[in-house]
């Protein structure tokens, strides 16, 4: 059969072939230019918008996933629809460019665990105002790049705490408006979690009890966007502690909305606010002192930079005495450590005092203030002999004092206190008649010998049966009538007195 005949002024088809690459581009561009809305050379899903890379579906009455989906697609835009199931299918291919996912407003009520597999690099995910009553086990696990996720005006009652496994890009989780009563805080408590996360919303909850102490150990950075407000929580002094440092470090937090920070009290029907607490009864709390370490000479202590400066570009500590520490390791007893907190050695007691630290960020520079207060005395450990040194130098100091009180202040008798040479008080002839017999002493000397009083005794007896002090005093002689009376003579020494009588 011969060939068929080519009229030879048609144009050839075999060159358009051989470069056709400039021609189907020029078409391509030709039918993008006269394509109605909603349609981008045949790719674009019906009822969408696409512009550039950015595919829009919003308010489309959609009940399903539009297909086929262009593999290029980086923001995806499919709020306000009925899609009320997302299934493990819902992208039929791979979605490599993928980073945005917006999918509120649609009713949603269950999410594959597996929903998430076919875009690995999703940076912004959107679940917000749904029905989403419960975030399953390793939920998210899958999006390891994942920064932003939006799960507000859900009906969140259960969170597992593997449901944000893997997130360690997560930089905002926004959970407030559901009905959570309990949020797993420990995985906020190490950073090994949630390592980049910034903000937590857990406003607008049914949170009634919350950590304070895990709280308060959380970074700065953190608890400045850890938002707490319109929970019905039960007021104790620890949570309005807690308040109250976040008021006085300016914490976004609390003071943003420090009106809608508020618990309830047992005996009042209203709730009351948190911050009003101070001195209220029947609690009566009181303020903590913010940034106050305690310690005893010779302890090592930390002190830290808790700053809300998150990417600190540099820091440094100035001590009470105006020294700068600048550099790790430091000199002395004062160290700057690698997370940027002072380590100080073997206290003593002119380390007490206000350290600052000071920290500069990319957007704003902060300062902090610690003040380190060092007991006079030691506490534990190898300090315990001297202070029992102390105690036994007090201990014999007393001692003595008391042995020189007993000896030099003890009230004395009058045996010991009365010398033996005291001159005596003269005597009264009334006491001497009082004293002396009437009759005569029958110990006398012999004839015409004086007579003399008995000293070997210091008295004598008369013949009434009484003593009598010393010796028969002299005086004038008796007559010899008198029957044995004292003979006349020179009369003996004079008798002693009194008080020499009592004398020792």
């Amino acid at each position: 059969m011969p060939p068929p005949h080519r009229d030879p002024t048609a144009p050839s088809t075999v060159p358009m072939a051989r470069t056709g690459a400039p021609g189907l581009l020029l078409c391509v561009a030709l039918v993008a230019a006269v394509a109605p809305r909603g349609t981008w050379c045949g790719s674009c899903p019906p009822r969408c918008v696409c512009a550039s890379n950015i595919l829009s579906c919003s308010q489309a009455v959609l009940s399903a996933v539009p297909a086929p989906l262009p593999r290029f697609t980086a923001v995806l835009d499919l709020s306000h629809n009925n899609v009320t199931r997302l299934r493990a299918d819902w992208a039929p291919g791979r979605l490599a460019h993928l980073h945005a996912l917006l999918l509120s407003h649609n009713g949603l009520s269950f999410v594959s665990t597996e929903a998430f597999t076919h875009v690995p690099h999703l940076r912004h995910l959107d679940l917000s105002s749904n029905r989403l009553r419960a975030l399953e086990e390793n939920l998210f696990s899958d999006l390891t790049e994942l920064e932003v996720l939006l799960l507000y005006n859900n009906e969140i009652s259960t969170v597992d705490r593997t449901a944000f496994e893997n997130l360690n890009r997560l930089r905002k989780l926004y959970l407030g408006q559901n009905r959570i009563s309990r949020f797993p805080l420990e995985l906020l408590r190490d950073g090994s979690r949630l390592p980049q996360l910034a903000l937590l919303d857990l406003s607008a909850n049914r949170l009634r009890h919350v950590p304070v102490g895990e709280l308060q150990a959380l970074p700065a950075w953190l608890r400045d966007r850890l938002y707490l407000h319109g929970n019905p929580l039960a007021c104790d002094c620890a949570l309005f502690q807690l308040m109250a440092r976040g008021r006085r470090r300016r914490l976004s937090a609390v003071v943003d909305f420090q009106e809608e920070l508020r618990c309830a009290l047992p005996s009042v029907p209203a709730p009351v606010g948190i911050l009003a607490l101070a001195g209220r009864a029947p609690l009566n709390c009181s303020e903590a002192r913010e940034a106050v370490l305690e310690a005893h000479l010779g302890d090592t202590v930390t002190l830290s930079c808790d700053t809300r400066v998150r990417g600190a570009r540099s820091r440094h500590w100035v001590t009470p005495g105006g020294e700068r520490v600048l550099q790790e390791g430091g000199n002395g007893s004062a160290a700057l450590l690698g997370n940027g907190s002072l380590q100080l050695r073997a206290l003593r007691a002119e380390d007490a005092g206000t350290y600052a630290c000071w920290v500069a960020g990319p957007l704003l520079n902060e300062t902090l203030y610690v003040e380190l207060l060092v007991h006079n005395f030691t506490l534990h450990g190898p300090h315990d002999t001297l202070n029992t040194a102390y105690t036994t130098l007090v201990g014999c100091i007393l001692s003595v004092v008391l042995v020189l009180i007993y000896l030099y202040l003890t009230p004395c008798r009058c045996c010991c206190c009365r010398g033996a040479d005291k001159a005596p008080p003269p005597r009264d002839d009334s006491i001497n008649s009082s004293v002396l017999s009437a009759t005569p002493n029958h110990a006398v000397g012999a004839a015409g010998e004086p007579g003399r009083s008995r000293s070997a005794s210091g008295a004598s007896v008369g013949q009434n049966g009484r003593f009598k002090a010393g010796g028969t005093p002299g005086g004038p002689d008796w007559g010899p009538g008198t029957g044995g009376g004292l003979g006349t003579g020179t009369a003996g020494p004079p008798p002693r007195g009194r008080g020499q009588a009592e004398s020792c």
